[in-house]
């Protein structure tokens, strides 16, 4: 229990006013809390998430100032850069769950300091295009593991007598309904589209 602690996610745009449910004595209530390495508030805010990641993408270009200043090669730079910057910025986003906006013009504005300071590779793609081959990427890994956690939440594959052959597809599954934004804003959902949409 000492480990554990109680947040109540609230919609504050909503005037309807639920009741908050009975308080624990032995669970600590919190308004910020950080779960599986993200830092979320209780109005289902990733801000303080942001902030940090882009405290620690500063860091990363301070360390490779001072290794410029040590003369390392310029592979050695671009294989640091590669390694830690756009891990940082990018580890969640196939999930949506960070504002790729906030975060992507931080990475492009700290990337153009980077190309011109030589730190990375001057054709490095921008924040856009690295986060839609990751998300490909994972997409790729759901569709080929059988075992991926999730895979279960693939639609069935097409049957024979679907196959029309109009366009070619980059899966072989059914496109289920798109019914609501919500559903739209399911990982799942946004890469069965993703080659109809683009």
């Amino acid at each position: 229990m000492a480990k554990s602690h109680k947040i109540i996610f609230v919609d504050g745009k909503r005037k309807h006013k639920v009741p908050e449910p009975v308080k624990i004595s032995l669970l600590q209530r919190v308004k910020v809390i950080k779960i599986l390495g993200v830092t979320i508030t209780n109005g289902l805010s990733a801000s303080p998430h942001v902030q940090s990641v882009i405290a620690s993408c500063a860091q990363v270009l301070y360390a490779l100032l001072v290794l410029c200043a040590h003369s390392l090669c310029d592979s050695a730079l671009h294989t640091i850069y590669l390694l830690s910057l756009p891990n940082c910025s990018m580890h969640l986003v196939p999930g949506r769950v960070l504002p790729k906006l906030q975060i992507g013009t931080k990475f492009n504005l700290s990337s153009k300091k980077s190309k011109r300071n030589g730190y990375c590779s001057p054709d490095l793609p921008d924040f856009n295009n690295l986060c839609t081959s990751k998300k490909v990427d994972l997409f790729n890994k759901v569709l080929k593991i059988p075992i991926h956690v999730l895979h279960p939440l693939l639609p069935p594959p097409v049957s024979h007598t679907q196959r029309y052959g109009l366009r070619p597809s980059a899966h072989d599954r059914t496109l289920p309904e798109r019914t609501s934004n919500l559903v739209d804003c399911n990982f799942i959902i946004r890469m069965l589209y993703l080659k109809y949409t683009d």
